[in-house]
């Protein structure tokens, strides 16, 4: 393995989205200051890495990034493994979102689904089911050209690659800035 050239990779897409990766990070950091001035809530899904990058951007908030604050609400679907498995042996597994959407989310929340094909079922359908929720916002990450739930989210980050890891990587670095906007603006704001 070319260590060099794996870095150089991830450089190159690096620098052929960072026009769209900071103009997303600044759409997702205003809809989710908005999620926390009106005391409403932000959940997160996605499936396999992208589940663990959501478990991960909820740690952030509820946690902290850089700064000790009060934790912001934010919930990670799926990751209640009684109650996945139960919608998965019921219903099906592209429902394990969309049952937490309608049980879960209120008006003016924000849903925020990872996947790097942008075409998983159980996303597509939770993002669908939150649509029937008024005023509901929806961030998207995905890969490539951003797949079926490129349309269907209000913003939408499409990293430019087929590469599961690499797609995850450049993920991750927007996801961080969001959370350190997200975390700045709410302490400037003593929110």
């Amino acid at each position: 393995m070319n260590y060099q050239e794996t870095i150089d990779d991830h450089l190159k897409i690096l620098s052929l989205c960072r026009t769209q990766i900071v103009e997303f990070c600044q759409q997702a950091v205003d809809m989710c200051t908005e999620v926390y001035r009106n005391q409403k809530h932000l959940y997160l899904c996605g499936n396999g890495g992208s589940a663990a990058d959501a478990t991960h951007i909820v740690g952030e908030l509820v946690g902290r990034l850089r700064q000790d604050r009060i934790p912001f609400p934010a919930t990670c679907m799926g990751a209640d493994f009684a109650t996945m498995t139960a919608i998965s042996n019921d219903y099906g597994y592209d429902k394990i979102f969309a049952r937490e959407v309608t049980a879960k989310m209120r008006p003016k929340d924000v849903l925020w689904c990872l996947s790097t094909s942008g075409n998983s079922a159980n996303i597509i359908a939770a993002i669908n089911e939150a649509r029937k929720i008024n005023e509901v916002k929806i961030i998207g990450m995905s890969g490539q050209n951003g797949g079926k739930m490129k349309d269907l989210c209000d913003i939408c980050l499409c990293v430019p690659n087929t590469f599961s890891d690499r797609i995850q990587e450049i993920h991750q670095l927007s996801y961080h800035l969001i959370c350190q906007g997200v975390e700045e603006y709410l302490l400037k704001k003593d929110c």
